[in-house]
């Protein structure tokens, strides 16, 4: 009973759709009724002079696709050069925090050594062991030369 209901749809809504196709098709007429008015229309009346009215769609424009295209090509090359320089921007803020983390780490350094506080540092064997005063300013101009590398902004007030 459902299949024979849905075939019977299926059936109605080609037929509609047949009859709305070839109304789409149909000639536009125009011409002057008794009345001295301009009247359009699909069927003219009997002894009127219709004149054929061309309701087609005009030519198409034989370079539209290739516009299409090269404004498409454009597009997707302002788009990705959107991504490069948001991309390019993300990598400068990335390595400017990544400097300024290494700045502080280094700054940090070279106050720790010199203080008068005792520091130690693990050697090969992973022992303990306490910086000599050598050591100390070896380290120091070590961390000095990594500030002056970077090109370190002054430390905050």
């Amino acid at each position: 009973m459902m299949s024979q209901r849905s075939l019977l749809v299926a059936v109605m809504f080609g037929l509609a759709a047949g009859l709305a196709a070839q109304n789409a098709s149909a000639v536009l007429y125009k011409w002057t009724d008794e009345n001295g008015r301009t009247v359009y229309g699909d069927q003219p009346p009997a002894g009127a002079k219709p004149e054929r009215v061309n309701a087609s769609i005009g030519p198409a424009d034989p370079n539209a696709i290739r516009d299409l295209a090269n404004k498409d090509a454009d597009i997707k090359k302002r788009q990705q050069q959107r991504t490069d320089e948001a991309a390019k921007i993300e990598k400068e803020q990335s390595d400017a925090k990544r400097k300024l983390d290494q700045c502080v780490q280094a700054r940090g350094r070279i106050r720790t050594l010199k203080s008068d506080v005792a520091v130690y540092r693990y050697n090969e064997k992973g022992e303990k062991s306490l910086y000599q005063p050598a050591d100390r300013e070896k380290a120091i101009n070590e961390n000095q030369k990594i500030v002056r590398d970077l090109d370190c902004p002054p430390p905050p007030a």
